[in-house]
């Protein structure tokens, strides 16, 4: 059983998030966090999984996305995992493992430096370890170079069959959660949920992040997701530098790579995601 919710954890500020089972289910609750441009649904997959397994799961709309409100400003990094730590208070959760994707995975560790007390443990797919200033050491590069495409008036067709032929091995649950990341208007065409201006606000929060300077302040498990993609040899070298060095510093980290993977991998092998949430949960990795 699905439940779409509204929680104000600020004046004005509503986040919508997806529940799955109950609180009562035997296992730890998990409540999974989107990247950048993203949204809940596309945790829809892994979630369905882990209620399977005993788990009751919340996947949360994280402020500019999908059905949460759109203010103008907060998308600094400590902002948004404030806005968990609230979430996570008001929903009662009991010390859930949070899992985040992308910018969602540094937005967990922030959370888990900032707040180990509210959590078990966090996962970080395929993110947790971005440090852009490292490849862009001034904004207006980043800026420029990471700015996203304008999809606004896009036939919805259109871009579900680019999706289709770019992931034909994701399952129908990934597809979906992908074309959720739109608004479908009227006339058939699509509009992000994610304004171009507040994409950019939350890319700058990244911009800013440091997690090395975090990673030693954390005290509960990090559990890693990394992907490397086909063709991305230069890219997974500095990766895996950057994940052994997390592990290096935190008291206790572990590393799950996905090889070949999609950087939205969660959506690609939901099962196997799922799996190795629950297993980590109840083989005392995360206590």
């Amino acid at each position: 059983m699905t439940q779409h919710q509204m929680h104000e954890i600020r004046s004005g500020l509503h986040l919508h998030c997806i529940a799955w089972g109950e609180p009562t289910l035997p296992e730890a609750p998990m409540l999974l966090v989107h990247g950048l441009a993203s949204n809940a649904r596309l945790w829809d997959g892994v979630a369905e999984h882990l209620v399977e397994l005993g788990h009751y799961v919340v996947a949360i709309d994280q402020r500019g996305h999908g059905q949460s409100s759109k203010p103008d400003d907060g998308f600094d990094m400590s902002t948004v995992a404030h806005d968990l730590e609230l979430f996570i208070t008001q929903l009662e959760l009991q010390r859930p493992v949070v899992a985040g994707q992308s910018w969602g995975a540094n937005v967990v560790i922030e959370l888990a430096a900032r707040a180990p007390h509210l959590v078990r443990g966090v996962c970080a797919v395929d993110g947790g370890t971005i440090q852009l200033q490292k490849h862009f050491p001034e904004w207006e590069t980043c800026e420029q170079q990471l700015r996203p495409p304008n999809l606004l008036g896009t036939p919805a067709t259109r871009l579900e069959g680019a999706i289709r032929a770019h992931h034909s091995d994701w399952p129908e649950a990934g597809i979906r959660g992908a074309m959720a990341n739109m608004e479908v208007l009227a006339d058939g065409t699509i509009r992000p949920w994610l304004s171009l201006e507040r994409h950019m606000k939350v890319l700058r929060g990244l911009w800013e992040h440091n997690p090395e300077e975090r990673f030693p302040h954390i005290s509960v498990p990090v559990l890693f997701m990394p992907a490397v993609g086909s063709g991305e040899a230069a890219w997974a070298v500095d990766k895996k530098e950057a994940v052994a060095r997390a592990i290096e510093l935190l008291p206790k980290g572990a590393a799950n790579w996905y090889e070949p993977a999609d950087h939205d991998l969660h959506a690609q092998f939901p099962q196997r995601v799922a799996q190795e949430l629950h297993d980590a949960s109840v083989n005392g990795f995360f206590i």
